[in-house]
């Protein structure tokens, strides 16, 4: 529904945020904003700046993060349901999902719990493997710790906590190995080291409905020469195919993986799981709790090839909105 008794629902979508994804979140704030107004609701746009100050429009609310903040939340006391698009730390990882429990608004997508979980690769990797799906071995070291780590084999770095592949690379020696770390290491001082996986890269799109009903859209493959790093996710040399050419018995596996590990974090709204797909079956890489979202982004295109279009896509975000840390509303 987008109207009610009171009539109209007003939407406030959040972007930015001070991290290395804000111009990734101002895309994805920017088109749910425009969807959200295209699909009837009256929508109030608030943006995070990367100094952590607030605005929203073009008008800044102040100069000093507290001061903008206090303003901010004078737009979303009077907001019906919170979109936050905010990618990464201080917003994907829990944060908005805390302020808006304090203030006991509803809020599109997952909670704290499931946030911060979601955003450490470590965690996630931790929770993937006592639910029983398979991680790619690795090891988690410091930054302080970077002069003593010596090359064992080729493997992948990235910062435990980061989005939009940010500091990952690939180390084939121990001069990349040393000098990835020491790239990782500007976005975490806690960073991933893991064995190389060799498998087909497939993403899962995971969606909770209002009624607690959870379902998984046709896979989507990424066809990238070389690692999926952030330029290969946003220069436009990576091609998509959804559904994704696998059989059934794949297909099943990864849904069922990509459903286990939702539910396993305690997500909610939607989620992107990623895995490699190899001749084992599938290896979890990461989860995306808050994922791009503009209408050329994975998810939407996942649920686009379900026959659900992005108006509709985000319509179903809004409508399974939930006041973080209260229960969702259970299916029939």
């Amino acid at each position: 529904m987008k109207g009610g008794a009171g009539g109209m629902r007003r939407i406030v979508v959040i972007g930015g945020g001070a991290n290395a994804e804000h111009d990734v979140s101002l895309a994805t704030a920017a088109a749910v904003a425009k969807a959200l107004c295209s699909g009837g609701f009256d929508v109030d746009e608030l943006t995070i700046g990367r100094d952590g100050t607030w605005w929203r429009g073009t008008d800044a609310l102040g100069t000093k993060a507290i001061p903008s903040l206090a303003a901010a939340l004078d737009v979303i006391e009077r907001a019906d349901v919170v979109f936050p698009a905010v990618h990464g730390p201080s917003g994907e990882d829990g944060t908005l999902a805390a302020l808006c429990a304090l203030a006991h608004k509803p809020m599109v997508g997952s909670d704290l719990r499931a946030g911060a979980l979601g955003m450490d690769k470590w965690a996630t990797k931790l929770v993937a493997e006592d639910a029983g799906i398979r991680t790619a071995p690795g090891r988690l070291v410091t930054a302080a710790e970077i002069k003593d780590i010596e090359f064992e084999t080729d493997a992948v770095v990235k910062p435990a906590s980061a989005g939009s592949s940010f500091g990952v690379a690939l180390a084939r020696d121990a001069s990349q190995l040393r000098e990835a770390l020491r790239r990782a290491a500007r976005f975490d001082e806690r960073i991933l080291i893991e064995d190389v996986v060799v498998g087909r890269e497939i993403d899962v799109a995971v969606l909770r409905e209002a009624d607690g009903r959870r379902w998984a859209a046709p896979p989507l493959e990424i066809h990238a020469d070389g690692l999926f790093d952030t330029r290969a996710k946003y220069d436009g040399s990576a091609r998509f195919s959804v559904p994704a050419d696998i059989d059934g018995a794949d297909r099943a596996a990864l849904t069922e993986a990509a459903l286990r590990m939702f539910d396993a974090l305690g997500c909610a709204g939607v989620a992107r799981i990623d895995f490699f797909l190899t001749g084992r079956g599938p290896v979890l890489n990461e989860v995306n709790t808050m994922p791009g979202m503009t209408a050329e982004s994975q998810v939407p295109r996942m649920f686009a090839a379900a026959g659900l279009s992005y108006e509709q896509l985000v319509a179903h975000l809004v409508d399974a909105a939930t006041v973080p840390g209260q229960p969702h509303n259970p299916g029939p």
